[in-house]
């Protein structure tokens, strides 16, 4: 009987500690995070997204109309549908979408008369799942799998049960299947696809189909007892037994409907309960967000840690499927054919190259090799890099920065491609322009290429187009360079310091610039637009990534590039709206954030608050960035200072709240602010943990007073992607007091082409 009972103890102990051990990373997070959004300001222009990491499809609410860019808008109270989503962008149409909606004692389709009023106190909204009650009694649940979601609606006692399927825009089919409890269909909504593409999808219900019928919603009317339909917004709907608890599962495909119902019977089929598909949901996700383990902030600052990690892991979404063999393969968006492989899509390059993916090269290594080589294959489908595809590409924005996640991607050791091949199609890139878009080849590129610059008012946006150009060119040297390919580094050698050609010394500024060599007349730094992309001579100032020293330089060294970084915050926050005619939400946001010209909800600035490492006053990097992350983030509806865009918004606050950010990406550095917490375990792909040990951290113990990496004094202002994927412990000692003579030695600085 004692061994019996220390067995028991034992037993009880062990399965305790295992408990202990399955931290619940999910419970922190809010997915109505920015969703407080609306056209003249946005709050992160999110929606409740019910999805797994990266997931090829996603849920969420609906309160806009079929169509409408917000799909979700927190102030509002009523819902009309549930949809299968995959926008990236309110600023973008949707694709691929259809949606559910219940409805009690009457069928109602149309969307703007079914709305059911609804409110915040009866909505929980978690990665894995999804809950609201409306004010007419239905219950509606939504947990995702990685192609499809199971739903479950709970119609009140006595009521007769209804759920209408709604075909979204554009051309859709349905098929009813009554004795099987099925649908079937298709959907082909969005924009850019090849002739003949659809969105398949199947639909299986647990609970009898009592009385159905297919609809249309241009003029809304309904075929009873019809079984199929097929044309523009075609739907259906179903009637179940009055007061009926229904379990929907669902799954789509781009291949093929046997492929979409393959993708059911394996994600969702031995789920025989919703709680099933919410709990497998749940452990995925507290593994994924496991990755990044903080500790020793308050509750406030970890719900905004972790919703700002769940949105920074949902973009770029997989586009691929598994066949009945496990093996991938994919629908092309580019071709409009099938192969075998890896693809990704859903993602702007301008906002992403940034943060998101070097977060994704510390965070999610094995996927983000796979990108590299998907984003190669898209260049020989479609004879163009991705530059911002959803799910096509667009070439929307500036710049040609898949050679940036290229370069960076090689540099930290993710060898996946052929970098000649990288290096053979961007040279494509940056010598021609394409026919879709400002990124999509480059805008000016004769002008660029013959005399260093992009001439304004010729081209739109010529000077932001310019700086990033330069960029890209370094990160095209730096790939050569690596691999010893001294062609590509003599092609590219020269034009990674082109930036120098737009920088007036007379302003201290990045100005406009005509094919004469002229100055744009009458300069307001506080002008948007014209020579810029969505900002002011103020925030493109900085965006010289590879050659802070040279920027540096150039504005007369250490004293005047710091005294400008100061004034960025001291400025009035005014506007002058330029060529937009008006204020643009950017505009009101920069406004609202009252620091200065500081102009955080966008994305050329970003990076800024980090360059005083490269100037002998990184205590100021150490403030700042604390400052933007304390301001401008937290976990509400109105959690974020502009759009998120695709996880960039949300992943500077992740690396940052690490203690570093990604400001030259290439250079396999990361550098230096100041932590958001006491302690930070990543644990890495390869079996690693790398700790920073920031025990005295406070909201006042903001700055660096010392730190030794391995148990070794580190008075350097970066750290490498090397040294992180190593292990180890980076213990930072932090004051409140500013650390003045630290980190001033040349090799303390984070790496600058000029020396």
């Amino acid at each position: 009987m004692k061994l019996k009972l220390i067995a028991s103890i034992l037993f009880c102990l062990i399965a305790k500690g295992l408990l202990a051990q399955q931290k619940d990373w999910v419970h922190y997070v809010n997915t109505l995070q920015g969703t407080n959004s609306k056209h003249e300001l946005t709050r992160g222009n999110t929606y409740p997204t019910t999805a797994l990491p990266f997931g090829m499809h996603t849920w969420t609410p609906q309160t806009g109309r079929n169509g409408d860019g917000w799909k979700y808008q927190y102030f509002k109270d009523k819902i009309r549908g549930f949809q299968q989503a995959h926008q990236c962008s309110s600023w973008t149409r949707d694709y691929a979408v259809f949606s559910f909606m219940p409805m009690v004692d009457k069928l109602v389709v149309d969307e703007n008369k079914r709305e059911a009023k609804f409110s915040h106190a009866d909505e929980i909204a978690k990665p894995n799942y999804y809950k609201v009650k409306f004010d007419n009694q239905i219950t509606t649940e939504i947990s995702p799998s990685e192609r499809g979601a199971h739903l479950r609606f709970t119609y009140p006692k006595g009521k007769k049960s209804f759920l209408i399927l709604d075909g979204y825009t554009r051309l859709s089919g349905v098929k009813i299947y009554p004795k099987e409890n099925k649908i079937t269909g298709f959907v082909n909504n969005g924009e850019g696809f090849k002739r003949g593409w659809k969105s398949y999808f199947v639909v299986e219900f647990d609970q009898p189909i009592k009385a159905y019928g297919t609809w249309e919603n241009k003029g809304n009317t309904i075929t009873a007892d019809s079984t199929s339909a097929e044309g523009l917004g075609k739907g259906a709907y179903i009637e179940f037994e009055a007061g009926a608890k229904v379990q929907v599962k669902t799954a789509s495909s781009y291949i093929s409907l046997e492929q979409a119902e393959l993708n059911l019977k394996r994600e969702l089929g031995a789920d025989k309960t919703l709680e099933n598909t919410k709990d497998n949901a749940a452990a995925v996700w507290n593994k994924s967000l496991g990755k990044v383990e903080v500790e020793g902030g308050s509750k406030a600052d970890m719900e905004t840690f972790y919703s700002c990690f769940f949105r920074a892991s949902l973009f770029s979404r997989k586009f691929y499927e598994l066949d009945k063999n496990g093996k991938p393969y994919y629908f092309s968006p580019y071709d409009g054919k099938v192969h075998e492989g890896y693809m990704f899509t859903d993602t702007g390059f301008w906002d992403t190259f940034r943060a998101q993916f070097p977060l994704n090269s510390l965070v999610q290594p094995e996927m983000h090799g796979r990108y590299m080589q998907a984003m190669l294959d898209a260049y020989d489908q479609c004879g163009w890099l991705p530059s911002w595809s959803f799910p096509s590409e667009a070439g929307s924005m500036i710049g040609n920065h898949a050679i940036s996640l290229l370069a960076d991607a090689w540099a930290k050791g993710i060898r996946t491609f052929d970098p000649k091949r990288a290096l053979d199609a961007y040279y494509h890139e940056a010598m021609n322009k394409g026919p879709w878009g400002p990124a999509n080849g480059r805008d000016g590129v004769t002008e660029y290429n013959k005399i260093g610059y992009v001439p304004y008012p010729k081209y739109r946006e010529a000077t932001a187009k310019t700086l990033e150009y330069a960029y890209d060119d370094y990160c095209a040297y730096e790939l050569a360079k690596m691999i010893g390919d001294k062609h590509y580094m003599e092609v590219f050698e020269k034009p990674m310091y082109n930036y120098k050609n737009v920088y007036d010394p007379s302003t201290r500024f990045m100005r406009g610039k005509n094919e004469n060599g002229q100055w744009s007349p009458n300069f307001d730094p506080t002008e948007w637009g014209g020579p810029f992309t969505e900002g002011n001579a103020w925030h493109w100032q900085w965006s010289v990534f590879q050659d802070t020293k040279g920027l540096i330089n150039m504005m007369g060294g250490n004293q005047n590039f710091t005294a400008k970084l100061d004034s960025v915050f001291s400025e009035p926050n005014k506007v002058n709206v330029g060529s937009y005619g008006g204020m643009i939400h950017e505009m009101t946001e920069m406004v609202m954030a009252n620091m200065g010209q500081y102009a955080h909800g966008n994305q050329p600035i970003q990076h800024m608050v980090y360059l005083y490492n490269y100037a002998n006053q990184p205590w100021k990097a150490q403030f700042h960035a604390r400052e933007v992350m304390h301001k401008l983030y937290d976990a509400t509806e109105n959690g974020y200072p502009g759009d998120e865009d695709q996880g960039q918004t949300s992943s500077w606050y992740v690396l940052s709240a690490l203690g570093f950010y990604s400001v030259t990406p290439g250079s396999g550095e990361y550098v230096l602010g100041s932590p958001a917490f006491k302690k930070t375990t990543i644990n890495l792909e390869n079996g690693k943990k790398f700790i920073i040990d920031a025990e005295a951290n406070s909201a006042t113990n903001v700055y660096i007073k010392s730190a030794k990496l391995n148990g070794k004094d580190y008075t350097k202002n970066f750290i490498t992607h090397s040294d992180i994927m190593k292990g180890g412990v980076l213990k930072l000692e932090m004051d409140s007091k500013p650390a003045l003579n630290r980190g001033l030695g040349e090799s303390d600085k984070p790496f600058s082409l000029s020396k």
